[in-house]
């Protein structure tokens, strides 16, 4: 279990467009104090296990003054030697890493460093106010790699200026990178930030929800399918973020990772449509029962897209893993 610790915009020195740290996580107090509250809430009702790993989370830590995180190590260390959880992650900028901050992390068990890479084209990152450059990225992740660290990086699409070509240029940049962790995040127009002013202006036009799975999907589809593990798809619903007037406009769905993995079944079972022969047929999928929901889609848009778009009868069946197979109704 991953145990979040809150520190928003803390080590930030840029105001990126579309942040807004405290909005997104509820947590409103920055700093030494409000993380010794919410660890004494964490230790109150978590389980202790060394299976349990601390994340410092909403700000970019290892921007901080030395002193500080030196301070909120130690604090989670009295944690950590309780038993409350057996080691440490943290978020941070690409250009706030270097060996001496790695070697810091390193004695207090911090074992996953993300970086908040968001695009790894040079004018998108100035158009959204980064403060880095694609380059930091790269450096950055050749250092938490060369230390032992498990590398993660969040990326984002919808993002001012950002086309598909911008896109999958990042795609095959962290490709190339191969971090072990990422996270996809579409653009919100969240209240209290940049963005929300140019979108009541006019100058930005959020994505539609169909283009935020599109887009998430060909992400998603392209890292799994190099052993990148994607742990997180869209942001997390909570209630907070939720709340009347927080989100403004923006591809949001509370089950934004399901659509878009229900839309790469759709498409994996499209290429194996295209391949086949001219004829009428009719489609068997199996799958393990966990997964119908998701082959099914929401609402049944797949089944009914097959159905319905592509006149292809569909049967679903219960099996141990997903497969297609096809009838020729003219043989059958």
């Amino acid at each position: 279990m991953i145990l979040p610790v809150f520190i928003p915009h803390l080590g930030c020195p840029h105001q990126c467009v579309f942040c807004n740290q405290r909005t997104i996580s509820g947590e409103t107090e920055s700093g030494l104090g409000g993380a010794q509250r919410q660890l004494a809430e964490l230790s109150n009702w978590v389980r202790p296990s060394l299976e349990n790993q601390l994340a410092f989370y909403g700000g970019s830590f290892t921007a901080l003054d030395l002193k500080l995180q030196q301070a909120l190590l130690e604090l989670a260390e009295t944690y950590r030697a309780q038993g409350l959880f057996g080691s440490l992650r943290l978020s941070t900028r690409p250009d706030a890493i270097d060996n001496q901050e790695l070697a810091l992390l390193k004695t207090h068990g911090v074992t996953v460093v993300e970086l908040g890479a968001q695009s790894l084209d040079d004018r998108v990152l100035a158009l959204t106010e980064r403060g880095h450059s694609a380059r930091d990225v790269w450096e950055a992740s050749r250092l938490i790699q060369a230390a032992g660290f498990t590398l993660g990086l969040q990326l984002m699409t919808g993002l001012p200026g950002q086309d598909r070509e911008s896109l999958l240029q990042t795609r095959d940049q962290v490709l190339a990178i191969h971090p072990e962790l990422v996270r996809i995040y579409p653009v919100l127009v969240i209240q209290g930030t940049p963005l929300a002013a140019a979108y009541r202006q006019g100058s930005y036009q959020p994505q539609s929800l169909e283009d935020a799975v599109e887009e998430s999907t060909l992400l998603y589809d392209a890292f799994t399918g190099a052993g990148i593990q994607v742990i997180r798809l869209g942001l997390q619903p909570d209630r907070e973020l939720c709340a009347p007037g927080h989100i403004l406009a923006g591809p949001f769905h509370p089950a934004f990772g399901e659509l878009v993995k229900s839309y790469s079944i759709r498409l994996k079972i499209l290429r194996q449509i295209a391949s086949l022969p001219p004829g009428n047929y009719n489609m068997v999928i199996t799958c393990p029962k966990g997964l119908e929901s998701m082959v099914r889609g929401q609402h049944r848009s797949n089944l009914r897209y097959f159905q319905e778009e592509l006149g292809l009868p569909v049967t679903l069946e219960t099996g141990e893993k997903l497969e297609v197979r096809f009838y020729d109704r003219e043989t059958v």
